[in-house]
């Protein structure tokens, strides 16, 4: 991320077109922000288009603009993402998701610097700084056919890769103490940094949603924890799981119980946290099998289906029959 950083001061202080490269989540979006900031077209307007969210139809008004009635009788003139960004800077998330026909026009446009709108003769001058971002192989691309290789040099004049979270978990501690700061302060909460066995299960976890979800899941744990320290019952599955795999060479061989055999952590531990964690994790598995069937879940974990429907209400897994639509499957509750 060092290198990162540099690079992005570095790129701020030209004038080349730049890509971004990078699998989803790992702060695309913000470093272009940091490049636009940074550069001398600070005072003039960013525009953001996500391209994969417009519909290829459209995705060319929405770009280069079209005049009145290009659509139909009642349509306006529409002026386009490039004319806004004058004397600043676009940013095109997703840009594998440009047709080749619009990449045509795209190429054109940073060759010469001027366009025409949509359905018009009028030719318009523009003068942008592109910033594009993908999470998908360009190169890939191109030698497939998808993606003009003019317009992959073009961009790639000056390029960014960002690692994706599990290649430099050493920034998870940082990022965990500053989103708890940024949602304390937002929400007006106090929930403690987590640490311990707590960071310890973060830090192990993979986080396929890079920075995203790890700022999510903090997010989530402020608001729904309030105040005080966050206890491993309330992390996800997904993660309270993969904290126990990795804890298997502390695991010795199982009782006739079937219960692990743990050695007690130096640090302690927090016992009903764990057995709570470990209840709520049997259920789901029950739940799982069983397809949301609570009878048959309860006659897996030999529990009285009251009880069991009992502790999903707790958690906040259930809608009591008074809330529930009519013709629903269940007869009390119904599963979130």
């Amino acid at each position: 991320m060092q290198d990162v950083l540099s690079a992005v001061e570095k790129i701020s202080q030209t004038e080349n077109n730049v890509l971004i490269t990078g699998e989803s989540g790992t702060g695309k979006e913000l470093v272009a922000k940091a490049i636009h900031e940074a550069s001398i077209r600070c005072d003039q307007p960013m525009i953001m288009v996500q391209c994969g969210a417009i519909s290829k139809d459209l995705l060319e008004a929405e770009l280069f603009g079209c005049i009145q009635g290009i659509f139909g009788d009642e349509g306006q003139h529409s002026v386009g993402r490039f004319e806004l960004a004058q004397n600043g800077t676009i940013f095109l998330n997703q840009v594998t998701e440009i047709p080749l026909h619009l990449q045509v026009r795209l190429l054109n446009l940073m060759q010469i610097g001027r366009f025409k709108e949509l359905g018009s003769s009028r030719e318009v001058e523009v003068n942008v700084r592109v910033i594009a971002a993908t999470h998908q192989n360009l190169e890939e691309a191109v030698a497939k056919g998808d993606f003009l290789e003019d317009l992959y040099r073009q961009l790639s004049l000056a390029s960014i890769s960002l690692p994706p979270l599990r290649e430099r978990k050493k920034d998870i501690p940082e990022l965990i103490h500053h989103f708890v700061q940024k949602f304390n302060q937002i929400t007006g909460h106090c929930v403690e940094a987590p640490s311990g066995q707590i960071l310890e299960a973060l830090m192990v976890y993979e986080w396929p949603g890079n920075v995203r979800e790890l700022e999510n899941l903090m997010e989530r744990l402020v608001i729904l924890k309030g105040q005080g320290s966050v206890d491993l019952s309330d992390l996800p599955h997904r993660i309270f799981q993969k904290h126990a795999e990795n804890r298997s060479d502390e695991i010795g061989s199982a009782s006739e119980w079937g219960f692990p055999k743990m050695v007690l952590p130096h640090m302690g531990l927090n016992l009903k946290a764990i057995v709570t964690a470990f209840e709520n994790h049997l259920v789901d598995q029950a739940l799982s099998r069983t397809n949301g069937n609570k009878n048959r879940a309860s006659e897996l974990l030999n529990m009285n289906r009251t009880t069991l429907v009992e502790k999903l209400r707790k958690r906040g897994m259930i809608v009591p029959a008074a809330l529930r639509s009519q013709g629903s499957l269940d007869s009390e509750e119904t599963l979130l």
